[in-house]
């Protein structure tokens, strides 16, 4: 099974249900409407209160921390997030994390496949799971009368998983078709590809999937010491969101984790280390209509006080596609020229963070006669990025962000994915209004300042697949990253 992907929040306003306020042109107070033709004026800010339910934290003895935002749902999700993915692996067990994952739902020693299916069916729940680089993840979404079940399912499928060897044979099967659909996913392999030049011959290089050659030899050993050195109290964390107790979920906490190991034998698994390199990959096939391109530099990790700037900085160079509206009237001065040439079909920014490093750059899909021109121009983007964005670019920019992370927190399944990912990354949850300030102090000189430090003159890793005769060679754009003046 595989995954979907910080909570939406309301303003409340006192007055009647439906009415929206308005504003008395003498005083510049609003006036409620309270009924009948009078009108009384009232002060605007005990009037606005922001819904934003607080989000609670515990750690048991053995380390296990537990965290859950309450906002009343009759639904929630509790999932178990773990500090464990690929990059732990090496290059004899690659793969191993994303084959648990597969593995979680074949079975424990108290309920057969088919008897963990009909559970969950018959809860009206849903579960389900996805591995990333650095990640594990396991979570249920039910009704919130279900909670305690949910947990013991999820408690059950982490501690007690049978791991048989029949079906560990079948889901070989599975996981190698799946491999094959990957790699109809262009955009999946260009990333992929990306990851590889850019930390080659580090952990952070390898794929989610592993090698086939890995998939064809993993063991049930590898499976169990993979969880005996990785599945531990420290290193997890049990979030939920929606109508959730925290009292409640803490006390399901402790009597079906409490047993977990609170110390990694050997000690804790040291996080490989992973080196940036600049570099390409190229693999060129001139049958292939359109050419699908990531060019990146080295970014910051999750933690680090520039993660902010850099995404405020990818949100200014935003995404675009042919099928969109706004031609050249979009805010996107690169969608603006993309558009206007027809340089490209699409292109998305992005910004992917780990705990230590991080890659920013651009994924875009172009014919093959428009490579080059489309590359001189995000180039010519980013060096205007390090020296002549406008305070008003980045003043409507940080609206958008705030405005993006706020919209993507519409249900309990992402905020309780937000809750588990930033327990693991920061130990804590930040608060909206926190993330909200640490934005807004952003402005044009810091934009220009950290996009100078991680862009001008440096070198850039980038993946390509399709016609690519058009595209500069790596010393060409190399030279990009920089300007000559006199």
């Amino acid at each position: 099974m595989a995954a979907s992907r910080v909570a939406g929040r309301r303003l409340l306003l006192w007055g009647r249900p439906g009415r929206l306020p308005s504003r008395s042109p003498v005083s510049g107070q609003r006036s409620l409407h309270l009924g009948g033709s009078r009108f009384r004026a009232t002060k605007v800010a005990p009037e606005i209160v922001l819904n934003v339910p607080e989000t609670k934290t515990s750690l048991l003895e053995n380390g296990l921390r537990v965290a859950s935002e309450n906002s009343g749902l009759s639904t929630c999700t509790v999932g178990l997030w773990i500090d464990a993915g690929s990059r732990y692996e090496n290059e004899k067990n690659n793969g191993t994390a994303h084959f648990l994952e597969h593995m979680a739902f074949k079975g424990t020693k108290k309920r057969s496949q088919l008897d963990l299916e009909l559970e969950i069916e018959n809860m009206g729940a849903h579960l389900n799971a996805y591995t990333s680089r650095e990640q594990t993840v396991y979570f249920a979404k039910a009704f919130s009368k279900d909670l305690p079940r949910a947990v013991e399912i999820l408690a059950d499928i982490i501690q007690n998983s049978t791991l048989g060897e029949a079906e560990i044979e079948r889901e070989r099967g599975v996981i190698l078709r799946e491999m094959q659909e990957v790699e109809t996913n262009l955009q999946e392999v260009v990333f992929d590809y990306l990851h590889a030049t850019a930390y080659q011959n580090t952990a952070l290089g390898r794929t989610i999937l592993g090698p086939t050659d890995n998939i064809k030899s993993i063991n049930r050993n590898d499976l169990v010491e993979y969880i005996t050195t990785h599945y531990k109290g420290p290193r997890m964390v049990l979030a939920a969101a929606g109508g959730v107790a925290h009292d409640e979920l803490l006390e399901l906490a402790k009597y079906h984790f409490g047993n977990l190991p609170s110390v990694e034998r050997g000690g804790a698994p040291a996080l490989p280390l992973c080196h940036f390199t600049g570099s390409e990959i190229r693999v060129r096939d001139d049958k292939m209509p359109l050419a699908h391109i990531a060019i990146a530099v080295e970014a910051a990790g999750w933690c680090h006080p520039d993660t902010l700037p850099l995404m405020v900085a990818n949100t200014l160079i935003g995404n675009w596609d042919r099928s969109f509206g706004g031609g050249v009237n979009l805010s996107s001065k690169l969608a603006q020229v993309a558009c206007h040439g027809n340089l490209c079909h699409s292109f998305q920014s992005f910004n992917t963070c780990y705990t230590d490093t991080g890659l920013w750059g651009v994924y875009m899909v172009c014919e093959a006669t428009t490579i080059e021109e489309m590359m001189h121009f995000v180039q010519r983007e980013w060096i205007r990025l390090c020296t002549s964005v406008t305070e008003d670019e980045v003043a409507r920019t940080r609206n958008l962000l705030k405005t993006n992370m706020l919209l993507q927190l519409d249900g309990s399944t992402p905020i309780c994915e937000d809750i588990g990912r930033q327990m693991l990354c920061y130990n804590r949850r930040i608060p909206i209004p926190e993330l909200e300030a640490r934005i807004e102090a952003i402005d044009a000189q810091t934009i220009r300042d950290v996009c100078t430090k991680y862009i001008y003159d440096k070198c850039p890793a980038v993946a390509a697949v399709g016609p690519l005769e058009h595209l500069p060679d790596y010393n060409r754009l190399r030279s990009g990253m920089y300007w000559l003046r006199a």
